[in-house]
């Protein structure tokens, strides 16, 4: 307002007043030296004259350079993580337990976000390189040649999860998407179905999953499984919409369909119902996942279950064994998985 100034400071005043190490220790009472070997080496400054300090801290609001820090300690304390997608309760709660269990050992998680392209994996890789974390945590095994050159270079600890290689880069904590295909497969033949159809979403281990399905249906029955591949990712929606291609466009009539997500799943069977048909009589539906809403459908999904916070912390735990250079050194570990029949299939 006219008249009046404005009480915002600049960004160049902004700098000029910023809390210093140098400005702890004028209030302090102490050297800039005693502040930083105060913070590095609590253990080498008296009771007295770290509890003066740790007070100027909380009065200033100072917080103290952790690059810095891990300059000369070589350590960050910081542990970044890569995940197709923050909002699928899949990875989120995969990552919850395993942010939890680092926290609980003094790290901090920096995350990010890479959809399913390897190239915008392999930018966010080299992002995350750059801010030196202690260690990196990957969503899956299959990565660019610059991903696993730079990775490698890095020298630090790498685990690869939701996914199982006998030779990861470093450590695998995962399962064998193939084998659940199969013993979904197995499953719906055992149960008697002698027609199936296959809807997956835009995931390479969604389609590993679903031509395992497919291959081994076949093998079995010795007929030809009707298959939907979607390029984007699953939503409930395109459930439904996968429903309605394999009955109107397909030739789909009656059987199983086996679908790459409990959310496709749950459309499936939302798209059925509409349609006036029986689940699981007229059409049976296995999902993958177990998802929180799984059980609690109408009717219930039959799925594949792998237990999530498991693998969170499994890959937490594995990460700490190796900075700290103990225990025994596991390179892949197999979580396994198993059915859960509930009464949609």
């Amino acid at each position: 307002m006219d008249g009046e100034t404005d009480p915002r400071p600049d960004s160049g005043d902004r700098r000029q007043r910023a809390v210093t190490m140098e400005t702890v220790g004028r209030i302090a009472g102490v050297s800039q030296v005693t502040v930083s070997r105060a913070l590095s080496d609590p253990s080498k400054v008296s009771a007295k004259t770290l509890q003066k300090i740790h007070e100027a801290i909380e009065a200033t609001g100072f917080v103290p350079n952790a690059i810095a820090g891990a300059l000369a300690s070589n350590k960050s304390k910081l542990i970044t993580a890569l995940v197709p997608s923050i909002t699928n309760i899949v990875y989120s709660s995969m990552i919850r337990s395993f942010s939890l269990r680092m926290r609980d050992a003094g790290y901090q998680i920096l995350l990010s976000e890479t959809g399913f392209d390897p190239e915008d994996e392999e930018q966010a890789i080299a992002a995350h390189l750059s801010r030196r974390p202690d260690a990196i945590l990957l969503t899956g095994i299959h990565h660019s040649a610059q991903a696993r050159r730079m990775l490698l270079a890095s020298g630090l600890p790498v685990v690869e999860v939701w996914d199982f290689t006998e030779t990861p880069i470093d450590i695998c904590v995962g399962f064998r998407h193939a084998e659940t295909g199969f013993a979904a497969a197995d499953f719906a033949v055992a149960q008697g179905y002698g027609q199936a159809a296959v809807i997956a979403a835009g995931d390479e281990r969604a389609r590993r999953r679903k031509d395992a399905f497919r291959t081994r249906f076949e093998e079995k029955t010795g007929t030809t499984v009707c298959e939907l591949n979607f390029e984007a990712g699953a939503t409930l929606a395109r459930g439904r919409e996968g429903l309605s291609s394999l009955l109107d466009e397909m030739g789909f009539r009656t059987g199983v369909v086996s679908c790459s997500s409990d959310i496709l799943a749950h459309g499936v069977i939302v798209e059925a119902k509409a349609r006036g048909l029986r689940i699981p009589e007229d059409i049976a539906v296995i999902g993958f996942g177990d998802q929180e809403f799984a059980a609690d459908t109408e009717p219930s999904i039959t799925t594949i279950k792998v237990d999530r916070e498991a693998f969170g912390r499994s890959a937490a735990d594995a990460i700490l064994a190796r900075i700290n250079g103990g225990g025994h050194r596991v390179d892949a570990i197999d979580l396994g998985f198993e059915i859960i029949r509930r009464r949609s299939a």
